[in-house]
């Protein structure tokens, strides 16, 4: 009898031992299933092409019309990409009409300054592209550009634009703070004692 109890009771830890074991390996089951969740992950670069797509269309477009003049325009900190196209004269700065970007009606007069001396109010479209500096120096930019590539497209308007000097890149910019001032050349207050 001692042995058959001995033998229960040897039997008994195995069984646990047994029932235990399932429960580890369902343990383990939703670990696997929470690993293979991520598997879906490589939809999101599909995603991504599509943005350069729509940045390179967007160049595309510039490039493809016909009869369209580029030009630099540069003044202060700020540099304009410009590109002239016969068309109604609307202008376009970064995407916006150029009534929304330069809100100040000097601004605005300062870009159609290029076609007022050469005569061409109206007859060419314009798209620019300018980063840098303030709206001051980015009209400016633009202007410089707009003039340029007046005088590209139109070298009859050349001499007017000359004349006025939209033609030259206006060189002066910021001066560098130096040594022992507060800014360029304002000093500190002068203490007599």
């Amino acid at each position: 009898m001692a042995d058959t109890v001995k033998k229960t009771t040897a039997a008994k830890p195995a069984a646990e031992k047994k029932a235990t074991a399932p429960k580890a390996t369902a343990e383990k089951k939703p670990v696997t299933k929470a690993v293979a969740k991520p598997a879906p992950a490589p939809k999101a670069p599909a995603a991504k092409p599509a943005t350069p797509a729509k940045a390179a269309s967007s160049a595309d477009k510039i490039t493809k019309l016909k009869n369209v003049v580029y030009a630099t325009g540069k003044r202060k900190n700020s540099i304009a990409r410009v590109y002239l196209a016969p068309g109604k004269g609307v202008i376009v700065v970064n995407d916006v009409e150029m009534s929304a970007y330069f809100k100040r009606p000097v601004l605005q007069m300062i870009l159609r300054q290029p076609f007022g001396i050469a005569k061409r109010d109206g007859q060419y479209d314009v798209r620019a592209f300018v980063s840098g500096g303030g709206l001051s120096g980015q009209a400016g930019a633009v202007k410089h550009g707009i003039s340029k590539a007046i005088a590209i497209i139109e070298p009859d308007a050349r001499k007017e634009l000359k004349g006025a000097g939209f033609l030259t890149r206006d060189s002066r910019v910021v001066e560098r703070k130096h040594y022992g001032f507060r800014k360029a050349r304002r000093s500190t207050q002068f203490s007599k004692r």
